[in-house]
């Protein structure tokens, strides 16, 4: 019940702030598969198939970065996991590549040609870029920075904050709920 709630306010954030009509929505799972995942990811997926959402069934962790889900729905174990995860690896390519580019003079010289587009790359995967989860479900917006935020991440959450509450993503969640629950 709790992932199927989670979809819904997902899609209706993922609709308020990226203005997409009707947000394709995942349940992050094992495997593709209908019968794999624990009893709580196939109930999510059994209510989320007989729901009015734009749910596109399960999707795996190698295809969280593939587009094809606005939204992907996950317990806080699993999304916390995948969230860290992903910002490993934004570090790890980021730390690989000015390792890679300062070799020596030839890399150092590619590097100044490549500047454009490792900066394009570097500002893409920036995990700053994506602080602040919102906490869904509450009367107000209410954004939780993480932890080891800088300035240019903390600014980033309050934009997400002063967002939420312009295009009154409370609002339309308490409008959605009554829609769905009648």
């Amino acid at each position: 019940e709790h992932l199927f709630q989670f979809a819904m306010m997902g899609s209706v954030l993922a609709s308020a702030l990226d203005g997409v009509e009707r947000p394709r929505v995942g349940l992050l799972n094992v495997g593709r598969e209908t019968i794999k995942g624990n009893d709580q990811v196939k109930e999510a997926d059994r209510q989320l198939r007989a729901g009015s959402l734009n749910y596109i069934g399960y999707v795996e962790g190698d295809q969280i970065y593939q587009g094809i889900a606005d939204v992907i729905v996950a317990d806080g174990f699993a999304g916390n996991i995948s969230l860290k995860t992903a910002e490993g690896v934004a570090e790890f390519i980021t730390g690989t590549l000015r390792e890679a580019f300062s070799r020596n003079r030839l890399t150092r010289l590619s590097g100044v040609v490549a500047a454009p587009v490792l900066k394009s790359v570097r500002e893409s995967i920036d995990p700053r870029r994506y602080n602040g989860a919102s906490l869904l479900g509450l009367q107000g917006v209410v954004i939780k920075s993480h932890g080891s935020a800088d300035a240019v991440a903390f600014e980033h959450a309050v934009e997400t904050a002063r967002m939420e509450a312009l295009k009154q993503v409370p609002q339309r969640i308490d409008r959605q709920l009554e829609a769905i629950l009648g």
